[in-house]
């Protein structure tokens, strides 16, 4: 297979680029590649036989007020790339997000559960799946996760870091769920899923298990050998944003169970094992 990576200055193509490191890759950055512009996808895409959409509009604030160019590259963009990938028979992996459901569920959301998005940019990126979906039906795989760190971009986990170099004692929201999941973790189950010859669809890549931000700041303090008790419990009423936040983010992974692969592993075992692979150190 020849790959198109798209977005491949992120955090989590960069962690795709590295698990891909043998394999004949294409890595185009935002100033490589504008996917809002069919002609220069439809350039991009030939030659190649999987495209991992990874260019995104993510500033999720900001879209609250712009949700035009977010509009822009996380749908119609997936949609250039789909319409693209079709043309030349290749596969599309799209990346999306949990914020195409509204939070308001009690158990996790399953891989066919309708979306509901509460904000500008969940609304994108609901949009984006649909058109991926529409226009290459027969290959595409709609790949949402959520709640990610890693070792190549700004993050929660880095800035638990920072701030506790600044502050003796650092308040985190404890009444929003979700699955703290690593890059690098989004990034072989990718390549795994793709290698298996799973069939197109719906996938939910994040890690196993829930954990509050509150819980995972906490155990992000702990592996780096700082004292957990220096995070403070806090509510969503004390930050309040532009965007709403899902409270409940918590992502079903019964779509693996068929293929013989198994989820991403807990939460808790990914972040030690990043925290060895010294992504903290890089705040």
């Amino acid at each position: 297979m020849t790959y198109l990576v798209t977005g491949a200055n992120g955090m989590l193509a960069t962690d795709l680029r590295q698990v891909l490191a043998d394999r004949p890759v294409t890595a185009l950055g935002r100033s490589d590649l504008d996917v809002t512009d069919p002609d220069a996808v439809e350039a991009a895409v030939a030659g190649h036989t999987v495209v991992i959409n990874c260019a995104a509009y993510t500033r999720v604030d900001d879209a609250e007020t712009d949700e035009e160019t977010a509009f822009a590259v996380n749908a119609v963009g997936a949609g250039n790339l789909a319409r693209a990938a079709a043309a030349h028979g290749a596969n599309l992996v799209q990346l999306s997000t949990d914020y195409v459901f509204d939070g308001t569920a009690t158990t996790p959301y399953a891989e066919d559960a309708p979306r509901h998005p509460v904000s500008a940019y969940g609304r994108t990126k609901a949009e984006g799946e649909r058109l991926a979906l529409e226009f290459n039906p027969s290959g595409t795989f709609v790949v949402r996760t959520a709640w990610l760190y890693g070792a190549h971009g700004p993050n929660f986990a880095k800035t638990m870091i920072r701030l506790a170099g600044q502050n003796e004692t650092v308040s985190v929201v404890e009444d929003q769920l979700g699955q703290p999941t690593w890059t690098m973790d989004v990034a072989r189950q990718i390549v795994l899923m793709l290698d298996h010859g799973l069939a197109p669809g719906i996938y939910h890549a994040t890690s196993s298990g829930q954990a509050s931000w509150y819980e995972f700041a906490q155990q992000i303090f702990s592996v780096a050998g700082l004292d957990p008790a220096r995070v403070r419990p806090t509510s969503s009423s004390q930050y309040v944003r532009p965007a709403p936040r899902p409270a409940y983010s918590v992502l079903g992974h019964a779509r693996w169970q068929p293929s013989g692969l198994a989820p991403i592993r807990d939460w808790r075992s990914a972040l030690a094992d990043a925290a060895e692979h010294r992504i903290l150190e890089h705040a």
